[in-house]
């Protein structure tokens, strides 16, 4: 009888841990990995003016300038398109005269006239934009607004912060600093959900943006 229970319990943690290295197995087998969109070294997936505005200056993607003025809109894009996702980057801006603006394009594409312009979302950052969402060059508006509130607590101003964008559907949510920001769910069934990703650096104003450890996963 005795020979007979341990058999009994055995088989029962056998079957019970052939179940569990199978959901591990599956679970394993659908979470994409990371996709590393900056090497630290070059441009390698990625497309822009790579002469005079975007340049790699300590592992770090840099665009604009603090001492000349950034005639217009400028974007670095990668090659390659998403859909759902998070995006992952740090980033530092800074400025000395002028509009300081920047920030993340994403399910966008570029445009054709002016073709230095983009078409698209954009995770917006700069004084009075930090961690919103705007819709670049087709609504042309600031689609949903964080609590200023909170980005006063959150942004580390002139300093590196990290930013994450996810996009699951037609939902679209931001953080800052390890805080959501905004949860947006585009009412709009005509609006893309696919596209590439930009960096901006805006026009008007005596701005510099660093960006640095960007990945995205597929999700």
């Amino acid at each position: 009888m005795e020979v007979y229970q341990i058999t009994s319990a055995m088989a029962r943690y056998l079957a019970l841990s052939t179940i569990v290295l199978s959901l591990l197995a599956c679970a394993s087998f659908s979470i994409k990995k990371e996709e590393v969109l900056f090497n630290g070294k070059n441009f390698h997936g990625w497309e822009g003016d790579t002469v005079k505005i975007w340049r790699v200056e300590n592992g770090a993607i840099v665009g604009g300038s603090l001492t000349e003025k950034v005639d217009h809109n400028y974007f670095l894009c990668t090659k390659k398109s998403y859909e759902n996702f998070v995006i992952r980057v740090k980033f530092k801006l800074t400025g000395t005269e002028g509009f300081i603006n920047t920030g993340v394009q994403f399910r966008s594409k570029r445009a054709e006239n002016p073709d230095y312009e983009m078409i698209g979302y954009q995770a917006d950052l700069g004084n009075g934009y930090w961690a919103s969402l705007y819709d670049e060059s087709r609504r042309n508006k600031t689609l949903i607004s964080p609590d200023s509130m909170l980005i006063k607590k959150i942004l580390k101003p002139g300093d590196w912060n990290n930013y994450e964008v996810r996009c699951e559907g037609r939902r679209i949510r931001i953080s800052l600093n390890g805080q959501q920001t905004v949860d947006y769910t585009e009412p709009d069934k005509s609006i893309p959900q696919k596209g590439i990703i930009g960096l901006q650096i805006h026009g008007g104003g005596k701005a510099q943006v660093a960006y640095k450890d960007l990945v995205l996963q597929e999700l």
